[in-house]
């Protein structure tokens, strides 16, 4: 089941209850409620790895979160006691397997997968980025490029538009219900989807003209602006959404309590002042780390997923 026809308004579709039917593969339990994986109440079970394996979403070049990621992940390091490596993921697929695995303990999915992450890979997030004052979270947009014809999201019928993955919050769950309900556009019918397999690829797509238009995250074509991969007069917006919940980081289920408790201490206590983490994430108005729960903060989230019909399947 990939989507549901929609009559209403985005914030009609936003006033629908959460997914009723959202729950944990057979392997997790969620005896507390929180929705999310609860940590084996069996020792046997749990988990301590000599060395920690940490993974940024997969939205930009790897090579540049490495060196972004260091200086946090040497805190990590102190904090816990443990090596941590950096872990460069090539597509949220490949992500969730990871950790579903037991290769990958702790990462930041993107909007749109964290859902799909919890579900099925135990994963249980528990903070993201915000600005010193609390708010937080980015919007997604339609974008195009000067001349193409398009002004405005009606004028995509019989053009194709670039969705980064079906996981995608953002690049691909947000727009499709957008453009259905508010438009009447549908994917095969009205427009010819395209799959970039990130933001950045969306981003660049339509700056260099292969793509008519495209739908990404603006925290990172505010990145990319600002590190001049692309120019203002490349691209412009033709629509712009609500605020939406940004990356949620958390840990594999069944890492040592003690474990885990350590590495929620790292992240909030990093000092980012002079860091290469705030150099780049002040680009989209990220300077801390602030506690979240998947319960509230995503349910916007899972709303949009009920809305666009999506099942978490773990097979």
């Amino acid at each position: 089941m990939r989507r549901v026809f929609l009559t209403l308004a985005m914030t009609a579709v936003l006033s629908i209850p959460a997914a009723a039917d959202f729950q944990l593969d057979s392997r997790y339990q969620d005896n507390d409620g929180d929705m999310i994986a609860d940590i084996p109440a069996d020792p046997a079970k749990q988990v301590d790895p000599s060395t920690l394996i940490f993974a940024y979403t997969p939205v930009e070049d790897p090579a540049v979160y490495a060196e972004v990621w260091k200086g946090f992940l040497d805190h990590m390091t102190e904090v816990t006691g443990k090596p941590v490596l950096f872990f460069p993921v090539q597509s949220n697929a490949a992500q969730i397997e990871a950790m579903r695995a037991g290769r990958l303990h702790v990462a930041g999915f993107n909007t749109g997968s964290n859902p799909l992450a919890v579900a099925c890979a135990g994963f249980r997030p528990f903070t993201m980025m915000a600005s010193d004052d609390g708010s937080y979270g980015y919007e997604m947009e339609i974008i195009t490029y000067p001349g193409s014809g398009i002004e405005k999201p009606e004028d995509l019928k019989g053009r194709a538009l670039a969705f980064t993955a079906e996981t995608s919050n953002s690049g691909y769950k947000a727009p499709s219900a957008l453009l259905e309900s508010e438009f009447g556009l549908t994917r095969d019918n009205d427009f010819t989807a395209r799959f970039s397999g990130g933001h950045d690829n969306s981003i660049l797509g339509v700056a260099n003209r292969d793509y008519d238009a495209a739908a990404i995250a603006n925290s990172v074509k505010a990145r990319m602006l600002d590190r001049g991969v692309i120019k203002e007069d490349q691209v412009k917006t033709i629509y712009t959404s609500q605020t939406f919940p940004t990356t949620g980081f958390g840990v594999a289920h069944n890492l040592m309590p003690e474990l885990q408790d350590k590495i929620r201490e790292a992240f909030f206590t990093f000092d980012w002042e002079g860091s290469k983490l705030l150099e780049e994430f002040s680009k989209s108005d990220d300077t801390s780390f602030i506690p979240i729960t998947f319960k509230d903060d995503w349910a916007v989230i899972r709303k949009i997923d009920a809305a666009n019909g999506v099942v978490y399947s773990c097979n």
